[in-house]
């Protein structure tokens, strides 16, 4: 550096401080997802701490969108302009007993949440595989996880509250608000900034978690609703790269009958010796406890420890659902690329999802099965590899979840939503001029 440039630098980062906070001089460090494939487009974020903060922020500010904790793998929460944070909006606001429900900031994680519900005695329906996700962002995604029985989290929502485009503060409840309600649940972050959520709830119980390796795919062609209703809570872990599905967890209710302890095998599996990880060459230490242990549910449904934090920089996920009559044929229709997936995938996850009503929701009036890639970080490959898969599984009408990699053309999701146009018009109600509408909404929804 030149001495002249040098001497001018050095005085005005020593006036610095009497004008602004010398760390507006230097460059912000870059946001990234959790994990690490998504660079989001501003480091402009603020955390605001109440609903009345949010509301002024949002109303003197032109463009922006709301984050959650970054688990989504898309640009569905990304913003070249400015991102606000629910990371302060993240406590216990009330807990009414005799309506069984519980009101929290949209922020707060299910990992924090849960601990407190069941030390009440109360639990959620079900959770993800993951604990670490916030209520507001899993639920605007249809985040999910299995259960024949047991539709996504959104399906816990009885009310919520947030902050439309020009400010203002918003109400919508089940009871109250219908169809309305029924539009903005799953809103993609295209309504607005969630504040809160009163989430339905119910008596806290016990379940018991089993393992099974090496289940024939044929059984599946047999058995496959036997298979999935077994247990409160079913997923299947399969690379793809045999005849059989590496291993199957089952989550039993302990009001439940079966006994999986006196159950060597399962429609020709074998129960597992050992905890295990879904990638069954890893580290089974942190996975919620298994070999028919009792425990309560946060410590159970989820297929990961509350107090891991996942590692970053190492997968990418991509899923599909289709309807449940299909899921056989969906599944034997993705085996056969088999060969083609294989060096670039972890593993695969199949789990089922009760129908809800929720428009923009994939598994909106339809019971579901969902299909899950667990990637490697191998971005070039992937994205040559989703349309390959997306093709096997368009005769199923297949609905990617929206949080996730996916190749899908708005005028193909288009034709699976019959609701679209419906959740469009809502989204005008609330943002007229489009201050929530980024690159994500404007290609997948609006073409």
């Amino acid at each position: 550096m030149k001495r002249k440039s040098f001497l001018r630098l050095s005085t005005t980062l020593a006036a610095a401080p009497m004008i602004a906070p010398i760390q507006d001089f230097l460059p912000k460090e870059k946001i990234k997802n959790w994990a690490g494939n998504l660079t989001y487009s501003t480091t402009n974020i603020i955390s605001p701490a109440t609903p009345e903060a949010v509301s002024a922020f949002v109303k003197k500010t032109s463009r922006l969108k709301a984050l959650g904790t970054k688990h989504c793998f898309n640009t569905i929460a990304d913003s070249k302009h400015q991102l606000v944070s629910s990371q302060q909006l993240n406590k216990v606001i009330t807990l009414d007993e005799t309506s069984q429900t519980v009101t929290v900031g949209a922020g707060i994680k299910y990992g924090e949440l849960a601990p407190y519900l069941h030390e009440k005695g109360y639990a959620l329906h079900n959770l993800a595989s993951l604990p670490h996700i916030s209520v507001a962002g899993s639920c605007v995604t249809a985040t999910h996880g299995s259960g024949v029985n047991n539709g996504n989290l959104a399906t816990a929502i009885r009310a919520f509250e947030f902050v439309a485009a020009d400010g203002s503060i918003h109400q919508l409840s089940a009871e109250m608000n219908g169809d309305l309600f029924k539009g903005a649940v799953v809103n993609l972050g295209a309504i607005g900034v969630i504040t809160k959520v009163t989430l339905q709830l119910q008596k806290a119980f016990n379940m018991r978690q089993y393992v099974y390796e090496h289940l024939p795919v044929k059984q599946l062609e047999q058995h496959f609703n036997e298979i999935m209703s077994a247990g409160y809570s079913v997923s299947l872990f399969t690379d793809w790269q045999s005849d059989t599905i590496n291993e199957v967890w089952i989550k039993s209710h302990e009001n439940e009958t079966t006994d999986f302890s006196k159950m060597d095998t399962f429609f020709g599996a074998k129960a597992a010796v050992k905890n295990m990880h879904p990638i069954a060459d890893l580290s089974a230490e942190n996975c919620t406890e298994q070999m028919g242990v009792a425990g309560p549910w946060y410590e159970r449904l989820p297929h990961f420890k509350m107090g891991f934090t996942p590692s970053s920089g190492k997968e990418l996920q991509a899923e599909y659902f289709v309807p449940y009559e299909n899921a056989v044929d969906a599944i034997l229709a993705v085996a056969q690329l088999g060969k083609k997936t294989g060096p670039h995938l972890f593993i695969s996850e199949i789990r089922s999802i009760a129908a809800d009503d929720f428009w923009m929701s994939p598994a909106y009036q339809r019971k579901s099965v969902a299909i899950h890639f667990t990637w490697k970080q191998e971005w070039n490959d992937v994205q040559r590899l989703l349309p390959l898969v997306e093709k096997e599984l368009s005769p199923f009408d297949c609905r990617p979840h929206w949080g996730k990699l996916f190749r899908l053309s708005a005028a193909e999701l288009a034709s699976r939503y019959e609701k679209i146009n419906d959740f469009k018009s809502l989204v005008l109600k609330y943002d007229p001029e489009g201050k929530f509408r980024n690159d994500f909404l404007t290609k997948t929804i609006y073409g």
